[in-house]
């Protein structure tokens, strides 16, 4: 799978909440993540969430979107808090 994001976002997100898209991408590895349709966000494109362990084992919420087949558009991320 190829993972794209913005270069300005990126830099924002590890900014405002501690965690770099390239650690994001790895939470796509976790066999036990779940993804759930993001409703709420989902006004111009199709947007999802998955939960799941980064390989620094951190608790994660990635939304992102689904560019083609294979590319998955990262959009933030941040640590799950409970």
């Amino acid at each position: 799978m190829r993972f794209t994001w913005d270069p300005r976002k990126a830099k924002a997100n590890l900014r405002k909440h501690g965690v770099s898209f390239e650690e994001a991408l790895t939470v796509f590895d976790d066999r036990y993540a779940e993804v759930e349709f993001d409703a709420v966000h989902s006004d111009n494109e199709d947007r999802y969430i998955i939960l799941g362990y980064s390989e620094k084992a951190r608790r994660l919420a990635v939304c992102h979107c689904y560019r083609q087949r294979d590319s998955v558009r990262i959009i933030s991320a941040r640590k799950i808090s409970y």
